[in-house]
């Protein structure tokens, strides 16, 4: 089936930004039901973090190992703090990047009332507080939602709500917020041990973290204790090649920067400037486009493992991963 025809099948289920469809999507997720909702970094498929019916659906339409924990999403901080055991670490943090592209694993609270299911049975919790006011206007009325990106697991995040109505063939309303501003998921740092450590790199980089808390622990630990720590992730259908410098014959070309091969075909620039916040911004999107042609493969660029750029080379890592 063409995208053309696809797309007049599934846009209906496309809510345009009201009151009325937000009050919509809002009861709906207070019935335990799951849709889709726009954040700054990726669309997220949300649904109610108390509700293991909402839980396991979104395992069930992600197709998600249940060994991989949600973020949970909330906008009242003191709201999210009920459910963890707060930390100075965390009171840092929150006050120089919330709302922002950042999520804390902290632990959790006995007391707390969060789906077993959506924290994968851990004594932890993944908390963040998006920046996007559609998502703010959900949450004001629903509380805490649980919101891992609106793709099938493994494949390519959506940045634009098209993206997810394609993803899911139309069988999710979606808000539409426009195309995400990050557009690469929220950095993750581990604040439940002795010291924080960096489980995934994201919108914010590394950098600014370490100006505010010092040196970080880096790599994942053994046991999976938040998302996106998968070894094949964001994965293209095409096989994907990195630091290349020009493509092979019949292999589109992802790249980055003023210098690239302009004879090469399928080239698209994630920044001809290379700037590295423009690059998150496009990686997905241009990931998606070029995973839907007549191509043998993806090559990819050389990219700076620096800022930003180190969150962009790890979702490249995760995406040309060998698959099982």
């Amino acid at each position: 089936m063409s995208h053309a025809v696809l797309w007049f099948l599934v846009k209906n289920m496309i809510y345009p930004p009201s009151p009325k469809n937000i009050e919509l999507l809002s009861q709906r997720l207070l019935g335990s039901a799951i849709v889709a909702l726009p954040t700054e970094t990726v669309y997220g498929l949300a649904g109610l973090a108390s509700s293991d019916q909402a839980i396991a659906a979104i395992y069930a339409q992600k197709k998600r190992p249940q060994f991989n924990p949600l973020i949970i999403h909330g906008y009242n901080l003191d709201l999210l703090k009920s459910h963890v055991i707060w930390n100075p670490w965390a009171e840092k943090l929150a006050e120089a990047f919330w709302p922002g592209p950042l999520t804390v694993v902290l632990p959790k609270n006995q007391n707390s009332n969060l789906s077993l299911l959506a924290l994968a049975g851990l004594e932890t919790v993944a908390i963040r507080m998006p920046q996007h006011p559609l998502m703010h206007a959900v949450l004001s009325k629903v509380g805490l939602l649980a919101a891992p990106s609106a793709n099938p697991s493994g494949s390519i995040s959506p940045t634009c709500a098209e993206d997810v109505e394609i993803a899911f063939h139309g069988a999710l309303p979606v808000l539409d917020g426009g195309a995400c501003i990050v557009g690469l998921e929220s950095t993750i740092l581990d604040l439940s041990g002795e010291a924080p450590q960096l489980l995934r790199p994201g919108g914010i980089s590394l950098e600014d973290l370490e100006n505010l808390l010092g040196p970080l622990t880096k790599g994942s630990p053994l046991a999976i204790k938040a998302p996106g720590q998968l070894e094949t992730h964001y994965a293209p259908n095409l096989p994907l090649r990195m630091n290349v410098s020009v493509g092979q014959k019949n292999e589109a070309f992802l790249a980055f920067g003023p210098e690239y091969p302009e004879e090469q075909e399928g080239l698209l620039n994630l920044s001809p400037k290379g700037d590295l916040q423009e690059a998150a911004s496009h990686l997905f999107a241009m990931m998606r486009k070029l995973d839907q042609s007549h191509y043998a493969g993806i090559a990819v660029a050389p990219i700076p493992h620096q800022g930003l750029g180190l969150a962009i080379n790890d979702r490249l890592k995760r995406a040309a991963a060998p698959r099982g």
